[in-house]
């Protein structure tokens, strides 16, 4: 065990990787690790999607800390990690990576969770979504 429950926060503009995400999490004391792959899916509200965009504020990497920290603090949890992606994506790519770790898989359910739902709620990360029709809409801005 590390000793430190906030094994990874990262902003990337290139793609992410899974593995990356449970690499951060392994440790022989825990018997259980959860992740969350969220992808771009090709449709939203009925409508069909070419594809999105995302940025970050300049305070989303403190933010996306401080989150983790915060899940981290609310379960008994050894780890926690997280990435997300900036930038253009295309359907199927990967636009967020959670997860974390602990002795028992019933806490990381719980905790992968609150980390993704934390996450979207509080980290100022904002989608702009294009629509096949040649529309588009922005996710998340305040």
């Amino acid at each position: 065990m590390t000793g430190q429950p906030v094994r990874l926060a990262a902003i990337h503009d290139t793609p992410l990787s899974v593995e990356e995400v449970l690499a951060s999490l392994d440790d022989d004391a825990d018997g259980g690790v959860t992740l969350f792959v969220g992808r771009v899916r090709d449709h939203d509200g009925g409508k069909g999607v070419s594809g999105l965009d995302y940025s970050a504020h300049p305070t989303a990497l403190a933010r996306l800390r401080e989150v983790c920290e915060l899940v981290a603090a609310r379960h008994d949890v050894d780890g926690v990690a997280a990435v997300h992606r900036v930038g253009a994506l295309g359907i199927g790519d990967i636009a967020v990576v959670v997860g974390t770790a602990a002795a028992h898989r019933g806490t990381t359910f719980d905790a992968t969770r609150d980390l993704i739902d934390t996450l979207k709620a509080e980290v100022p990360i904002w989608k702009h979504q294009l629509f096949a029709d040649g529309t588009e809409e922005w996710v998340g801005t305040p």
